[in-house]
């Protein structure tokens, strides 16, 4: 099939974390742009197109940032050359639930194993859907909660430890279902509840010691406006705080603040050198590292800015999509209902009003990347309206872009060169 040829799509991309809550793994998912949200894979030479075009042409293996990639897998495409087109060390192969355990399943399976692949068997809903044969095959159980009864889960997990597999929670919607599946042995938990604003009485967020020292010497080697905002993007919860700081000694401003570089002028170098030397400090026992809310919001603050650089190349609106974005999880970040953080913060009215009401460019922006997060292809057409950012076939490289330039933060690889790979996207 040629490039011309393949069927446009986008990516779903869902975080599985370990028991200490950190990302060890993604679930890619290719969705037709133009379909109502099932997953591509009732025509196997169009599935086969996109998912070699992702791995070979768009580098979907630099998104997933030296994690595993969970591929949800039918009969026929197991038994198609596909799985060859994919590096086996860092892919984990996922029987849908609607494939029938054959003996031609289990021998194709049970070769693609020598070859170095991973399995998992999606959606287990009872115990006796794990027969000892395909237990034999199998690296990781999944168990949908939202399909299976509460009161089957134990038994579950029993029968998976009992056979040396890893158990994996899918739709694991509150901190609550995560806590409760741990206790029940649950090695990997798949869904958006660290996403969600959980109330906890004194909570507060570690900002990466590594960016702020970098801070403390770009302001010191007097770096550039521009230098010293581009590391703040490495730390989304330094860019609320700093909002919050500019905002209580920059009483009299007479216009909103619409971009980093314009709030990092406001404050001025003095006091943004004593405020990191301060927090630094502050932070010194702290533990280093991003966390799955911060890149997932690191991950939508950079494609909207990419997004925006498509559709307006020539202002200042990538910045504030940038912004936007970054801003757009702080409520979950902070533990305190949006329009109270806004209250604190002076922010630009565009950007007040993409945050609270989804309204203007940027909410068009924020609510695409939003429906993009939850793999809804139906609402995509009517988001990117009759001016879009970019062109459906573009969205796939941009998504990885993002993913690409998050994930490097994340691992402490961004430089300069990550930076104007992902601009070029």
């Amino acid at each position: 099939m040629d490039l011309e040829d393949i069927p446009p799509f986008f990516l779903g991309r869902q975080p599985i974390l370990d028991r200490r809550g950190t990302t060890v793994a993604y679930e890619l998912l290719f969705r037709p742009s133009n379909d109502n949200g099932v997953v591509v894979t009732d025509d196997r030479a169009a599935t086969a197109a996109v998912i070699a075009h992702a791995f070979s042409d768009l580098g979907i293996d630099a998104a997933l940032g030296g994690c595993q990639g969970f591929i949800n897998f039918d009969a026929e495409l197991l038994l198609s050359d596909v799985p060859e087109l994919l590096p086996a060390e860092s892919i984990v192969i996922e029987i849908l639930e609607t494939v029938e355990i054959t003996p031609q399943i289990l021998e194709r399976c049970h070769a693609l194993k020598r070859q170095g692949f991973r399995f998992a068997l999606d959606d287990v809903t009872r115990p006796d859907e794990l027969p000892e044969d395909v237990l034999e095959l199998i690296d990781i159980v999944k168990v949908d909660l939202a399909m299976t009864s509460a009161n089957r889960v134990p038994a579950i997990a029993r029968a998976g430890k009992a056979a040396g597999v890893m158990l994996l929670a899918e739709k694991v919607d509150s901190l609550f279902q995560a806590d409760r599946c741990r206790e029940l042995g649950f090695d990997l938990f798949q869904g958006y509840y660290f996403a969600r604003p959980v109330l906890l009485e004194g909570r507060h967020t570690q900002p990466d010691r590594h960016v702020l020292l970098q801070l403390l010497q770009q302001v010191a080697d007097g770096s550039s406006k521009q230098d010293i905002a581009a590391t703040f993007k490495r730390a989304p919860e330094l860019t609320y705080k700093l909002m919050r700081l500019v905002n209580s000694v920059g009483m009299g401003i007479p216009n909103r603040i619409q971009s980093l570089s314009h709030a990092l002028v406001v404050l001025g170098d003095r006091q943004l050198h004593r405020w990191l030397q301060v927090l630094v400090f502050a932070h010194a026992g702290g533990q280093d590292g991003a966390t799955p809310l911060m890149t997932l919001a690191s991950t939508r603050g950079r494609l909207m800015e990419l997004l925006a650089q498509r559709s307006s190349p020539n202002t200042d609106l990538h910045e504030q999509a940038f912004m936007t974005g970054i801003m757009s999880l702080v409520d979950t970040l902070m533990d305190a209902p949006m329009e109270t953080l806004l209250e604190q913060v002076n922010l630009g009215q565009a950007i007040h009003d993409a945050l609270l009401h989804r309204r203007g460019r940027l909410g068009q922006l924020l609510q695409l990347v939003e429906a993009l997060e939850r793999k809804n292809a139906r609402e995509l057409p009517k988001l990117l309206g009759d001016d879009p950012p970019c062109a459906i076939g573009d969205l796939p490289a941009l998504q990885i872009a993002a993913m690409s330039w998050a994930n490097e933060l994340s691992h402490g690889r961004f430089d300069d060169d990550a930076r104007m790979a992902a601009s070029d996207a």
